[in-house]
């Protein structure tokens, strides 16, 4: 323990012992150091002071102030109990008288004074054990909120202090001035006591010394509310910035009937106009007014609980738009507005209603979000709910909407189909469902019941299995098949009827040769081609004109010119045709005078198409011209300069023909 006397005391006595002990030298019975020291806490009978006397020589005390502190023991002066500086008279020494007698000798008197040395030994002390402070939010940061000290019974200590404040709020001027300061903003809505510890200690804070003593105290601290907002209407959204916070509210919403006047208050969303102190601390009386000022008001509000009623029926479309202030009764400065927007709707006598009470639907939990709830486990047909509304004739009310009234697992769309909103793990998802007119906001519920299964046990909707895709690509395949055979039939249909209707195209145009052009029959010239006479298709256009003509031909020859002149023929290559000859064509053939001549259109246009019958003509021939034709057959043999060459010799050979013919005319 450290024991440390007072150094102003000290000095003090030691100048009175120096002088005192000048003084008793001159004694020369008793002589002693007339002031001498003892720390307190001394123990019993310890020796304060030692006299010094000759042989002989009596001691006795004859006074001493308080009386029982003191006696002798011997030529020593000893303490009779335990000194404490606080408890004896701390301001001037105690004092002992003490007589020396001897024999033959004049008595003699010492007074000795006893001073008690004060120590360290008690601790400081707060004069109480918890202190209440009081402090306004807001309050400007570096003030003084209060100061609280200890005390310390032995006066020569010093005391230091230390404040533990958890928040950081409050803090202390110094660590020898327990001065309390406001070291951050203080916001009532956010902190309302700050409790903390404030230690005292007669030791420097920080130093190496170990503490001797200590003391403690708790201090609260009471943040009070100012009256620094306005009311807020409810239900409101805080911000804040800075030191200010504000709270947005969107408003009410409500509906009113037509031609039709509400008892009591009207009901709005989302909730009755309520407005409270922005300072709840306060939480002063509110009042409420609207700000519209009409001559002929259709609604009224109650000034205390904002209840908004109609005074008579809105006779007008809507919407109608109110406009409320809410204020402090006892201070109409703090002031906020809000709107209160009613629908006007024509009334109705029947609200939408489910199709069915509960409705329950499945969907695989892996199914993934936005997935469709299905009808069961073993389709791929969504579940869809539906309702309707006695109000219209077909039960159908364009205005309504579904919602889910508790849970977010799932959500219904405008046309009542389920959708996942968030992965959920498997088991039963038990919902309410609400059907709402967007009008005039009739409702009424139904519940469902969504079985939510395992990963793998179902698909999710508008899916299909890897079987049933290879089932419906196989199908696809052999429809693609039988879509090609088709057209290839029909291909080769339609090539055979377009070469059918060639034929009787040339069999029209070679049958109106036979019937005489403008310049009627040509005398001397007969044509013939016997290749058709040998065709073996009896139901060959050809065939039947080549009999025909081959009929005429003989009659002409009978009437006609000399044998020589006639035409030299050869046999064409021909095949047949199942087309039938156009009646009427035929008709018209048979028709022909027997006494007139064949007169064909002769062309040297080549017809190459296999199984076609034709008359090849190495150039264009007059048929109103007297020349003899020679036909030649087709070989089959290339186009090329073969038969280039061929036909310059058939072209001599024609040329000499005629000229021939000509000589013999």
């Amino acid at each position: 323990m450290d024991f440390r006397p007072k150094e102003s005391s000290a000095v003090f006595f030691l100048l009175v012992i120096f002088t005192l002990s000048k003084f008793s030298e001159v004694q020369s019975l008793c002589s002693a150091s007339l002031i001498s020291q003892i720390e307190e806490n001394n123990p019993v009978n310890a020796v304060v002071t030692t006299i010094n006397v000759e042989d002989g020589v009596a001691l006795r005390i004859t006074s001493q102030v308080p009386e029982g502190l003191f006696s002798l023991d011997g030529n020593n002066l000893i303490a009779l109990t335990v000194m404490d500086f606080e408890t004896f008279n701390k301001e001037k020494p105690h004092e002992v008288r003490v007589e020396c007698t001897k024999v033959d000798s004049p008595p003699v008197s010492l007074t000795l004074n006893i001073a008690i040395l004060d120590l360290n030994d008690n601790p400081p002390a707060f004069a109480e054990s918890q202190f209440s402070l009081n402090v306004n939010e807001l309050t400007k940061l570096e003030t003084s909120v209060g100061r609280i000290e200890a005390t310390d019974p032995d006066k020569t200590d010093r005391l230091y202090y230390r404040l533990d404040c958890p928040g950081g709020e409050f803090a202390l001027q110094a660590d020898f001035n327990p001065n309390i300061l406001v070291k951050k903003p203080l916001d009532y809505d956010k902190v309302k006591k700050v409790t903390m510890t404030l230690y005292a200690q007669d030791t420097q804070i920080g130093s190496s010394a170990a503490v001797s003593h200590t003391a403690s105290s708790t201090i609260e601290v009471n943040i009070a509310d100012i009256d620094n907002r306005p009311p807020w209407f409810q239900p409101c959204t805080e911000i804040e910035f800075a030191t200010s916070k504000v709270c947005m509210n969107s408003g009410y919403e409500g509906t009113v009937n037509l031609n039709e006047q509400a008892a009591g208050p009207l009901s709005l969303k989302p909730g009755p106009v309520n407005a409270i102190d922005g300072d709840n601390g306060i939480n002063e009386a509110i009042q409420y007014t609207f700000l519209e000022d009409t001559a002929d008001p259709i609604f009224q509000i109650n000034i205390d609980t904002g209840s908004i009623t109609m005074l008579k029926p809105v006779g007008e479309a809507g919407p109608i738009v109110l406009t409320v202030m809410a204020y402090q009764k006892e201070n109409p400065d703090q002031f906020a507005t809000t709107t209160v927007i009613l629908k006007v709707v024509i009334s109705s006598n029947h609200p939408p209603k489910f199709v069915k009470p509960s409705y329950e639907g499945f969907i695989s939990e892996d199914a993934g979000v936005d997935s469709l709830v299905l009808e069961s486990k073993t389709s791929n047909r969504p579940l869809r709910v539906q309702a309707t509304d006695e109000d219209f004739s077909n039960g159908y009310n364009p205005d309504i909407k579904f919602e889910v009234v508790d849970g977010t697992e799932f959500s219904i769309t405008p046309e009542g189909f389920i959708l996942m909103a968030k992965t959920v793990t498997p088991g039963t998802v038990n919902l309410q469902m609400r059907v709402f007119d967007t009008n005039n906001d009739e409702s009424s519920t139904g519940s469902l019941t969504v079985e939510v299964t395992e990963g793998g046990q179902q698909g999710k909707a508008g899916e299909y299995s890897a079987g049933e895709m290879a089932a419906v690509g196989a199908s696809l395949a052999v429809v693609l098949v039988l879509c090609l055979v088709g057209i290839a039939v029909m291909a080769h249909r339609i090539k055979g009827h377009n070469a059918n209707w060639k034929k009787l195209s040339e069999a029209s145009i070679f049958r109106s040769s036979l019937g005489g052009g403008s310049g009627g029959p040509k005398e001397g010239m007969q044509y013939s081609n016997e290749g058709f006479q040998h065709d073996g298709d009896s139901g060959s256009v050809n065939s039947k004109l080549a009999a025909h003509l081959e009929n005429k031909l003989e009659s002409g020859l009978k009437s006609g010119p000399p044998l020589e002149n006639r035409t030299r023929s050869a046999a064409a290559p021909h095949t047949s045709t199942s087309t039938p000859p156009d009646s009427s064509s035929l008709a018209d053939s048979e028709t022909v005078d027997g006494e007139k001549e064949v007169k064909p259109i002769l062309t040297k246009e080549r017809r190459g198409e296999e199984g076609y019958k034709a008359v090849w003509f190495k150039q264009d021939i007059d048929p109103n011209t007297k020349e003899d034709v020679v036909i030649i057959p087709d070989t089959g043999e290339p186009e090329g300069d073969q038969e280039e060459d061929d036909d310059s010799e058939d072209e001599d050979n024609l040329r000499t023909d005629m000229d021939s013919e000509d000589d013999e005319i």
